[in-house]
């Protein structure tokens, strides 16, 4: 069963451009991880300063090596660099339990 891991993190509308920078110039091989199955950023377009992070997985343990990874530690190196963009974060964890696609055609 897949699982998503949504790292919410609250962002100060001012830095909403630098956040998304971050992300575009980051390591970037979280699409080449094993058992990676997808990737979403998310930056709110209402009042609220929650962005949110999604990434689904083929297994809790196939996170947990991603997360354990060179590659993962690389990714974060300008947060442990400059600082960070958030104030706050959290992670949540969900079970897949269906998911709908377009049909072809």
């Amino acid at each position: 069963m897949s699982i998503v891991k949504i790292n919410a993190i609250t962002v100060p509308r001012d830095r909403f451009d630098e956040f998304a920078h971050r992300f575009a110039t980051r390591a970037g091989k979280v699409s080449s991880a094993e058992g990676f199955e997808g990737f979403q950023l998310l930056r709110p377009n209402d009042e609220r300063e929650t962005c949110l992070v999604i990434t689904q997985w083929a297994s809790e343990d196939a996170f947990n090596a991603w997360v354990r990874s060179p590659d993962f530690a690389a990714g974060h190196a300008q947060h442990r660099e400059s600082g960070p963009v958030g104030t706050n974060s959290e992670i949540w964890s969900f079970d897949v339990l269906e998911t709908e696609v377009p049909s072809a055609g």
